[in-house]
């Protein structure tokens, strides 16, 4: 039995094939500086952020971030979407 592939992020849809290519090239781009820079910004840049829609992979649509600010814009990001609510489910006695 080959086991899960495991991985830290929690995307809801997958990253291209190609990522880590696109990945090194934002932040070469970017020179691995955090392009957020919020108030704990570490300077150095080690991830990638989606600037608008978080399935558009284009190198526009992408920035360097540093690892405390790409977390800080993810949780705002989170806190902001309305919450996922199941269907109401019809009660087994009215079937």
């Amino acid at each position: 039995m080959r086991a899960a592939r495991r991985t830290s992020s929690r995307r809801s849809s997958p990253l291209p094939p190609d990522w880590a290519r696109i990945r090194l090239r934002v932040l070469e781009r970017d020179q691995y500086v955090c392009q957020i820079a919020g108030p704990r910004c570490l300077g150095l840049a080690t991830e990638v952020d989606h600037v608008g829609d978080r399935d558009d992979h284009s190198e526009d649509n992408l920035r360097a971030a540093c690892k405390r600010c790409h977390a800080t814009r993810t949780w705002q990001q989170t806190l902001a979407r309305p919450p996922r609510r199941r269907q109401p489910e019809a009660h087994p006695g009215a079937m």
